[in-house]
């Protein structure tokens, strides 16, 4: 079974303009998260998906791979599956952010290994909420799992409700789980949904996996324990490069 790495990447980022360009301790970006990407022991190749000449020739530089993608795609789901369609050898595909440098390996790893149960068409991954901060910040998308560990709904709100429990012990009360914006798929569901119109949840809540559950897909998950640093703003970027 192949699986491919994708790294969506595009200049015009509302918040932070040339994101992927941008040194950390005198690496680019996107070199630091394409470097980690290839130390997946489960990826049999490594590419970038841009529509950006400019980040395409940092590719180049650093002897990337990479292709060059139409700059009318709403996400990197959409990027992932246009480079799916030309590289039509690989089982499945491993969509990894391009805002985080430090991405672990591990994590890839650890979402590849859905795809060896033939039966996963998605997967992503997910962490248990330990802080009152994480569990009430409507940045962060929590997600219900069932019994087969596949996700049930994920949403900016703190779910499930507690019903009769004061929200300053819910933490203690039940284990709450965030979702890492990692996913998979396989190649044949990648193509399927990236031609699904914007559900009425998905727009309601700003999320597009839930457009694949209105659908009925499945989506498996995996629990990771590792944590990930992104980076939004231009701010994120200085406390990690004072940090270093």
């Amino acid at each position: 079974m192949k699986i491919l790495g994708v790294i969506p990447a595009r200049y015009a980022s509302t918040r932070f303009p040339g994101k992927p360009l941008v040194e950390i301790d005198g690496k680019s970006m996107i070199r630091r998260v394409y470097e980690q990407a290839l130390k997946a022991k489960s990826l049999a190749q490594v590419v970038v998906a841009t529509d950006d000449e400019r980040i395409a020739e940092a590719v180049r530089e650093f002897g990337g791979a990479y292709v060059l993608t139409a700059d009318t795609h709403q996400s990197g789901t959409d990027r992932c599956a246009e480079v799916a369609a030309v590289l039509p050898e690989f089982h499945a595909v491993i969509n990894i952010q391009g805002d985080e440098p430090f991405i672990d390996p591990l994590q890839i790893d650890l979402l590849a290994s859905c795809f060896e149960d033939q039966d996963v068409q998605l997967a992503t991954l997910i962490k248990e909420i330990d802080t009152e901060a994480e569990l009430f910040n409507p940045n962060i998308p929590k997600v219900l799992i069932n019994t087969a560990g596949e996700a049930i709904y994920f949403s900016r709100q703190t779910i499930p409700y507690l019903r009769n429990i004061p929200a300053e012990n819910w933490l203690g009360a039940h284990q709450f789980y965030k979702h890492i914006g990692i996913y998979g798929y396989t190649r044949n569901a990648l193509m399927e949904i990236t031609r699904l119109t914007p559900s009425v949840l998905e727009l309601a809540e700003s999320l597009e996996q839930l457009r694949w559950l209105e659908h009925n897909y499945k989506i498996r998950t995996r629990i990771t324990d590792i944590e990930t640093i992104s980076i939004d703003t231009p701010e994120d970027l200085e406390r990690i490069n004072s940090g270093l």
